[in-house]
């Protein structure tokens, strides 16, 4: 049986640009994971063994689109710094 659900995770007030705002976005996407996990486990107890791994599944699939929008917001922030 696969199980699947989604959260969304803002981005609104972070600077994806700097290290302070990458981190604060795994932050909020690890509180999204743990907060899924728990939410599936309660829906389905007795097929649940560990919301750990779970929430580790969940930021393994969330990384990759995370670091595309810290990269984007790099290369944007990049790209106004003015050439010297």
């Amino acid at each position: 049986m696969e199980i699947s659900l989604s959260y969304f995770v803002s981005t609104a007030g972070l600077d994806l640009a700097t290290d302070a705002g990458a981190q604060a976005l795994e932050q909020r996407m690890r509180g999204a994971a743990d907060a899924v996990c728990k939410e599936i486990g309660h829906q389905y107890t007795r097929l649940w063994p560990n919301d750990q791994k779970c929430a580790e599944a969940a930021m393994d699939q969330a990384k990759p689109k995370a670091r595309e929008l810290i990269r984007s917001a790099q290369e944007k922030a990049a790209s106004k710094k003015p050439s010297g």
